[in-house]
Protein backbone atom coordinates (compact mmCIF):
# COMPACT_ATOMS: atom_id res chain seq x y z
CA UNK A 1 0.00 0.00 0.00
CA UNK A 2 3.33 2.34 0.86
CA UNK A 3 4.82 1.41 -2.20
CA UNK A 4 1.34 2.43 -4.39
CA UNK A 5 0.93 5.73 -2.02
CA UNK A 6 3.87 6.87 -3.36
CA UNK A 7 3.58 6.25 -6.41
CA UNK A 8 0.34 7.46 -6.36
CA UNK A 9 2.07 11.00 -5.26
CA UNK A 10 5.32 10.72 -7.75
CA UNK A 11 2.88 10.55 -10.74
CA UNK A 12 0.25 13.61 -9.40
CA UNK A 13 3.43 15.59 -8.53
CA UNK A 14 5.36 15.31 -11.65
CA UNK A 15 3.15 15.97 -13.93
CA UNK A 16 1.34 18.83 -11.94
CA UNK A 17 4.79 20.07 -12.08
CA UNK A 18 5.32 19.26 -15.85
CA UNK A 19 1.50 20.57 -16.53
CA UNK A 20 2.16 23.56 -14.55
CA UNK A 21 5.30 25.05 -15.84
CA UNK A 22 4.87 24.56 -19.18
CA UNK A 23 2.25 26.94 -18.68
CA UNK A 24 3.52 29.16 -16.40
CA UNK A 25 6.00 29.59 -19.18
CA UNK A 26 3.72 30.12 -22.00
CA UNK A 27 2.03 32.50 -20.24
CA UNK A 28 4.17 34.68 -18.03
CA UNK A 29 7.74 34.14 -19.47
CA UNK A 30 7.38 34.13 -23.14
CA UNK A 31 5.07 37.63 -22.53
CA UNK A 32 7.07 38.87 -19.46
CA UNK A 33 10.53 38.38 -21.91
CA UNK A 34 9.23 40.95 -24.40
CA UNK A 35 9.29 43.50 -21.87
CA UNK A 36 13.54 43.14 -21.48
CA UNK A 37 13.88 46.08 -23.69
CA UNK A 38 15.39 45.14 -26.91
CA UNK A 39 14.35 42.18 -28.71
CA UNK A 40 18.08 40.86 -28.52
CA UNK A 41 17.38 40.96 -24.74
CA UNK A 42 14.05 39.60 -25.33
CA UNK A 43 15.48 36.62 -26.83
CA UNK A 44 18.15 36.00 -24.43
CA UNK A 45 15.72 36.47 -21.41
CA UNK A 46 13.56 33.71 -22.64
CA UNK A 47 16.10 31.37 -23.51
CA UNK A 48 17.50 32.11 -20.22
CA UNK A 49 14.18 31.33 -18.50
CA UNK A 50 13.33 28.23 -20.83
CA UNK A 51 17.07 26.63 -19.89
CA UNK A 52 16.44 26.94 -16.09
CA UNK A 53 13.12 25.18 -16.70
CA UNK A 54 14.78 22.47 -18.35
CA UNK A 55 16.43 20.46 -15.52
CA UNK A 56 13.18 20.67 -13.29
CA UNK A 57 10.63 19.83 -16.13
CA UNK A 58 12.98 16.42 -17.03
CA UNK A 59 12.91 15.82 -12.89
CA UNK A 60 9.35 16.16 -12.73
CA UNK A 61 8.42 14.29 -16.10
CA UNK A 62 10.84 11.30 -14.71
CA UNK A 63 8.75 11.39 -11.07
CA UNK A 64 5.54 11.15 -13.56
CA UNK A 65 6.83 8.28 -15.52
CA UNK A 66 8.37 6.64 -12.28
CA UNK A 67 5.21 6.83 -10.85
CA UNK A 68 2.99 5.71 -13.49
CA UNK A 69 5.00 2.32 -13.92
CA UNK A 70 4.34 2.23 -10.19
CA UNK A 71 0.56 2.62 -10.25
CA UNK A 72 0.34 0.38 -13.29
CA UNK A 73 2.06 -2.62 -11.46
CA UNK A 74 0.21 -1.80 -8.02
CA UNK A 75 -2.78 -1.69 -10.22
CA UNK A 76 -2.37 -4.91 -12.62
CA UNK A 77 -5.37 -6.66 -11.10
CA UNK A 78 -7.92 -4.01 -11.70
CA UNK A 79 -6.54 -3.12 -15.25
CA UNK A 80 -6.95 -6.47 -16.07
CA UNK A 81 -10.33 -7.06 -14.37
CA UNK A 82 -12.13 -4.07 -13.78
CA UNK A 83 -14.47 -2.76 -16.94
CA UNK A 84 -13.02 0.37 -18.09
CA UNK A 85 -9.60 0.47 -16.35
CA UNK A 86 -7.59 -1.04 -19.32
CA UNK A 87 -9.49 1.70 -22.23
CA UNK A 88 -8.64 4.35 -20.00
CA UNK A 89 -4.69 3.07 -19.09
CA UNK A 90 -4.44 3.03 -22.44
CA UNK A 91 -5.38 6.25 -23.12
CA UNK A 92 -3.04 7.83 -20.47
CA UNK A 93 -0.45 5.75 -22.29
CA UNK A 94 -1.17 7.06 -25.68
CA UNK A 95 -1.31 11.01 -24.49
CA UNK A 96 1.64 10.34 -22.06
CA UNK A 97 3.37 9.05 -24.92
CA UNK A 98 2.32 12.42 -27.19
CA UNK A 99 3.29 14.75 -24.39
CA UNK A 100 6.75 13.41 -24.55
CA UNK A 101 6.86 13.59 -27.68
CA UNK A 102 5.68 17.22 -27.67
CA UNK A 103 8.13 17.68 -25.08
CA UNK A 104 11.44 16.40 -26.71
CA UNK A 105 10.38 18.08 -29.80
CA UNK A 106 10.85 21.32 -27.91
CA UNK A 107 13.32 20.86 -26.33
CA UNK A 108 15.55 19.97 -29.35
CA UNK A 109 13.74 23.22 -30.69
CA UNK A 110 14.65 25.21 -27.89
CA UNK A 111 18.32 23.97 -27.91
CA UNK A 112 18.46 25.22 -31.33
CA UNK A 113 17.75 28.63 -30.45
CA UNK A 114 19.20 28.62 -27.04
CA UNK A 115 22.79 27.96 -29.25
CA UNK A 116 22.16 30.67 -31.18
CA UNK A 117 22.58 33.17 -28.55
CA UNK A 118 20.46 36.59 -27.79
CA UNK A 119 18.37 35.94 -31.07
CA UNK A 120 15.94 38.93 -31.94
CA UNK A 121 12.18 37.90 -30.90
CA UNK A 122 9.27 39.86 -30.75
CA UNK A 123 8.44 37.91 -27.05
CA UNK A 124 9.63 34.35 -25.90
CA UNK A 125 9.29 31.82 -28.68
CA UNK A 126 7.57 35.22 -31.52
CA UNK A 127 10.78 35.60 -34.44
CA UNK A 128 11.71 39.15 -35.47
CA UNK A 129 11.81 40.53 -38.37
CA UNK A 130 15.89 40.48 -38.34
CA UNK A 131 15.56 37.00 -36.96
CA UNK A 132 13.60 36.04 -39.71
CA UNK A 133 15.81 37.58 -42.16
CA UNK A 134 19.83 36.89 -40.77
CA UNK A 135 18.59 33.43 -39.17
CA UNK A 136 15.87 31.86 -41.00
CA UNK A 137 16.17 28.20 -39.35
CA UNK A 138 16.61 30.16 -35.90
CA UNK A 139 12.80 31.76 -37.12
CA UNK A 140 11.62 28.79 -37.93
CA UNK A 141 12.47 26.86 -34.70
CA UNK A 142 10.98 29.83 -32.90
CA UNK A 143 7.56 29.47 -34.72
CA UNK A 144 7.30 25.76 -33.65
CA UNK A 145 7.98 26.76 -30.33
CA UNK A 146 5.12 29.34 -30.54
CA UNK A 147 2.52 26.34 -30.93
CA UNK A 148 4.40 23.58 -28.81
CA UNK A 149 4.22 26.04 -26.05
CA UNK A 150 0.13 25.60 -25.99
CA UNK A 151 -0.09 21.73 -26.97
CA UNK A 152 2.74 20.83 -24.24
CA UNK A 153 0.06 22.29 -21.74
CA UNK A 154 -2.99 20.89 -23.62
CA UNK A 155 -1.77 17.12 -24.05
CA UNK A 156 -0.41 17.14 -19.96
CA UNK A 157 -3.79 19.11 -18.87
CA UNK A 158 -6.10 16.46 -20.58
CA UNK A 159 -3.68 13.93 -18.35
CA UNK A 160 -4.91 15.46 -15.46
CA UNK A 161 -8.54 15.14 -16.54
CA UNK A 162 -7.80 11.70 -17.00
CA UNK A 163 -6.28 11.22 -13.92
CA UNK A 164 -9.02 12.28 -12.10
CA UNK A 165 -11.42 10.42 -13.61
CA UNK A 166 -8.91 7.13 -13.32
CA UNK A 167 -9.17 8.30 -9.65
CA UNK A 168 -12.98 7.94 -9.41
CA UNK A 169 -12.95 3.99 -11.06
CA UNK A 170 -10.96 3.21 -7.60
CA UNK A 171 -13.75 4.53 -5.66
CA UNK A 172 -14.94 1.16 -4.03
CA UNK A 173 -18.62 1.23 -5.41
CA UNK A 174 -16.75 1.30 -8.49
CA UNK A 175 -14.94 -1.05 -8.35
CA UNK A 176 -17.50 -2.97 -7.50
CA UNK A 177 -19.86 -2.16 -10.56
CA UNK A 178 -16.40 -3.11 -12.77
CA UNK A 179 -16.09 -6.26 -11.73
CA UNK A 180 -19.41 -6.79 -11.78
CA UNK A 181 -19.36 -5.86 -15.39
CA UNK A 182 -16.16 -7.44 -16.36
Amino acid sequence: MARLTLSRTLHDVGLSAWFGGTLANAVALNAAAAEAGSDKDTGRVANAGWDRWTPVNAAAIGAHLVGSVGQLLGDKERVARQQGVASMATLKTLLTAAALGATAYSRILGQRVSAAGAVPAKKGTKPSRRTKVAQPDVAAAQEQLDTLQWVIPALTGALVAISSYAGEQQRPSEVVKGLAGS
